[in-house]
Formats: structure tokens, C-alpha cells, sequence
């Protein structure tokens, strides 16, 4: 299975998909996730450094696929998930695209592409268009990350026109929203009721979630990092478990293969009448 998540960019994606691939490596699956960000550090919080990119690795090799072996290029991380940063182009020259496809062309060629069972791409920001549309070439799902607010909802109605406009020659579905850190999910639950698809889970606005980014640790491997006095240890560990559960509820569903949908996004004019007249009856 092949998943690309996107959202907004800031709306914690990286933070979302490395606690999703360990959630699914505890389900007893060969976990891969691929960052596909010029800043690279999709993987940071599985890994604890930057590893090298693809892209480096290869412009170091002179673009000889042969000479690159798989531990060149993939990193072992936190849970047994593997762990490959695509990189990006210079600032303002090259196609994040052209990056994706050698990323996929160069595991393929180490047959690295084929020993997994879940692909994850984590993908940069909300850019939806050219390039960094391409991971949902090779993706069987695309997830989307939010929050409550207009501007992560704008971003993901326009992610899900580019997986309608996708699934027209691809076998791609969305399987759902995911709310990131939210206290509220009024306006979400407005949107999918007018754009109908599924909510995978909404995560409430809990701290430790922030804190797990900052300190470059995943929340499973926070549980792992605890004070020594008894009484703060069980209160950590029951937080930790109870936001762990959350990661491990979307795991569930998305290794149930769901059926998922093709959206039907709304136009910007419905979009903003729709949420404008919530904003104006509050």
C-alpha cells in the first residue's frame, strides 16, 4: 500500500505521518517513508539527524545508479521504519517532480520499492500543482491533514481536486481527513457534510503533540523518554498511550484497504460562502 499525505503547510504533516508509520510498523508492517520536502527533514523525528537525500546521493554518484546501494540512500529509524529524503531542487530552478521520480526510479532499481509494505510519502506543504502533484502518481490513497480553520480547509479542497483530477488516470482514492491538533471540528465537519469523504480522526489540541516535534521525538518514542519519579511517570504514560491511540485508530483503518472516495470539491465561491456564513452566524 502507497500513501501520499499532504495539507497545509505548518499543519503538522511530518509530525502526523512519522507517528502513523510506526503506528503501522506496531501492526506488524514493513514500514518506508519517503520525505519529499527540499528541507528534508520529514524523517528527522524517526531518525534524530538530516539524513543525506536522493537527490545528493545521486548527484555525488554522478547519476550512476549502479554504484548506489541501498544503505546509501535508506536509514534505519525509531520503531523499524525505514526512512529516504528525496531533497529538492536549488531554490527557484528544477521540478520537485523530476525529484520524486528519481527517488521512485532509483529504489526501484535497488528493488528497494518492492520489499515494503506500506510506502508513506510525506509531501511538501499544500503545493498541489506540477511537480509536487507527483507522489499521487504512485499512490494508492492520498490522506489530508488539517485543523479547523479556513485556511487548512481551503488547502485541503483544493488537494482534493488534484486527487479527482488524478484518479481519472490512476488508481488513486482519498481515504480521508485527518484534524491535527484541533480543540474544535465545527467547520471541518461543515466542510466534508458539503464535500463528502471520510474523517480518519481528529486529534485534539494536545501539547505533547507540539513538544514531540520540538524535541525530535516521535509520541511513541516520547513514551520511551519518561521522568524517573513513579507517580509523573504513570501520568505521562497514560497521556502518551492515550494520544498514541489516535495514530494507532488510523493505522486500523487504512489497513482495512477502505474503499475511499474520488472527492468532489467545492468551488472558492462555495467554499468561502460556506464557511463565511458560519463566520457570520457566530
Amino acid at each position: 500500500m502507497k500513501l501520499a499525505v499532504y495539507g497545509k503547510g505548518g499543519i503538522g504533516k511530518s509530525t502526523t505521518s512519522c507517528n502513523i508509520s510506526i503506528a503501522l510498523a506496531k501492526r506488524g508492517k514493513k514500514v518506508l517513508q519517503i520525505g519529499c520536502d527540499p528541507k528534508h527533514d520529514s524523517t528527522f523525528t524517526l531518525t534524530g539527524f538530516l539524513i543525506p537525500t536522493i537527490i545528493d546521493t545521486l548527484s555525488a554518484k554522478d547519476y550512476h545508479y549502479e554504484d548506489i546501494w541501498p544503505e546509501d540512500v535508506i536509514y534505519g529509524g525509531y520503531g523499524g521504519v525505514d526512512c529516504v529524503e528525496a531533497g529538492g531542487p536549488p531554490a527557484g530552478a528544477g521540478c520537485g517532480g523530476y525529484v520524486v521520480g528519481e527517488t521512485v526510479k532509483l529504489l526501484k532499481e535497488l528493488n528497494a520499492f518492492f520489499e515494503y509494505d506500506i510506502i508513506l510519502f510525506d509531501v511538501l506543504g499544500d503545493v498541489v500543482c506540477g511537480g509536487f502533484a507527483a507522489p499521487l502518481n504512485y499512490a494508492d490513497y492520498c490522506i489530508i491533514v488539517t485543523d479547523n480553520g479556513f485556511d487548512a480547509l481551503f488547502a485541503a479542497n483544493r488537494i482534493a481536486a488534484s486527487v479527482r483530477e488524478k484518479a481519472r488516470t490512476h488508481p488513486l482514492r482519498l481515504a480521508g481527513l485527518i484534524g491535527n491538533r484541533t480543540s474544535k471540528r465545527d467547520l471541518i465537519d461543515k466542510y466534508v457534510f458539503a464535500c463528502p469523504m471520510p474523517v480518519l480522526e481528529v486529534l485534539p489540541l494536545i501539547e505533547e503533540i507540539r513538544v514531540s516535534r520540538v524535541k525530535g521525538k516521535t509520541l511513541f518514542e516520547m513514551s520511551n523518554s519518561l521522568p524517573t519519579d513513579n507517580s509523573i511517570k504513570n501520568a505521562v504514560i497514560n497521556q502518551n498511550d492515550y494520544i498514541c491511540n489516535f495514530y494507532l485508530n488510523i493505522a486500523d483503518q487504512l489497513l482495512t484497504e477502505p474503499e475511499g472516495v474520488i472527492p468532489r470539491e467545492l468551488s472558492d465561491k462555495e467554499l468561502f460562502t460556506l464557511l463565511s456564513d458560519f463566520y457570520l452566524k457566530v
